[in-house]
């Protein structure tokens, strides 16, 4: 490990989380669950025969950060794009449901809205095995028009936020364009400019909080990150070329690493816990609580450590989940 250890005894109480407004723009989805009991095997495949038992239905996508943002107290509210379909209004009732401000949402006609079905054999008491999955998907940019209509949604939402967290899927609404008046905004009226990129991190300069995972960075650098040396190094490269105030490339379970401005490169192990079933939605509940953190004005490692263990938690679940108050301040007494 490189730089000062964190001193988990010392980490705020999770109650500064709350109170905040966060503003998430990105790449909505439709998590869709079918659940079927295992009877026998297919004639047709080697594959499973399950019948039927359940559906169930949660957000998704970018979403995902922001059901996070309002299970910590905070208040959450999304700019998106849907489609004109079952799917969006069912979105739109899921986020009204759970809180989150709609009024940033924008359906198009000619759209599809996202939609990721897995598909999973549930034999109770075990815990149910994802066998497939499904994604009805539209990766087209986002057009001209649909592009003044998110940029109107930005001009609206970002004045009065503490935070904006770019929540990229690579599903076409984070444009170039729309990156630029995201910054532009947040740097006007001092806003936190956060990103979580699945990839076009060229896209993001000079946010003030950078995340990707090793592999996303790895493809970013064009190097391998598989020893300590080139991973501070590319880290490094990283913090550099984005000129982003912060930067933290998350490893799974060989915990994180990050570099900023006030921070010297660092290394975090991961959060121990018992049994990692899922790691969906894991990067979201990270970026949500560490963007959080620095909104509560923490400074980037005690926001990293602070991450680390909410995404910890989720990945003990199956599919997204989110994170109370009340479970971080367990967990960080246990830590």
């Amino acid at each position: 490990m490189t730089g000062t250890p964190i001193d988990y005894t010392s980490l705020p109480d999770p109650s500064i989380l709350a109170g905040k407004r966060i503003v998430v723009v990105g790449d909505i989805t439709l998590d869709e669950y079918l659940y079927g009991r295992a009877t026998r095997l297919s004639r047709e495949a080697p594959i499973p025969v399950l019948e039927f038992l359940r559906r169930e239905t949660i957000l998704g996508g970018a979403a995902n950060p922001a059901r996070n943002v309002v299970a910590l107290g905070s208040q959450a509210s999304l700019i998106a794009i849907v489609g004109d379909d079952a799917a969006g209004a069912h979105l739109r009732d899921l986020l009204r449901a759970a809180a989150i401000d709609d009024s940033g949402l924008i359906t198009v006609g000619d759209r599809l809205t996202t939609c990721k079905t897995r598909i999973l054999a549930d034999a109770a008491p075990r815990l149910p095995q994802q066998v497939a999955r499904l994604d009805r998907l539209d990766r087209r940019p986002i057009t001209a028009t649909e592009e003044e209509l998110v940029i109107d949604a930005l001009s609206n939402h970002i004045p009065t936020a503490d935070a904006v967290i770019c929540s990229d899927y690579q599903l076409g609404l984070l444009t170039p364009q729309v990156v630029d008046t995201v910054r532009q905004l947040c740097r006007q009226h001092g806003v936190i400019f956060a990103v979580d990129a699945q990839g076009n991190s060229r896209y993001y300069h000079h946010a003030d909080l950078f995340r990707c995972n090793d592999a996303e960075a790895a493809a970013a650098l064009g190097m391998a990150l598989n020893d300590e040396t080139a991973l501070a190094t590319g880290l490094t490269h990283l913090y550099r070329q984005l000129a982003a105030r912060l930067v933290i490339v998350t490893r799974g379970p060989a915990g994180l690493a990050l570099i900023g401005d006030d921070e010297p490169y660092l290394q975090l192990p991961a959060h121990r816990v018992s049994e990692v079933f899922d790691t969906t939605g894991a990067g979201d509940t990270f970026i949500a609580v560490a963007t959080l953190a620095l909104a509560a004005g923490c400074r980037g490692r005690i926001a990293a450590a602070l991450a680390n263990i909410a995404a910890a938690l989720v990945v003990q679940r199956l599919g997204n989940a989110v994170v109370t108050p009340a479970e971080l301040s367990a967990a960080i007494a246990a830590a």
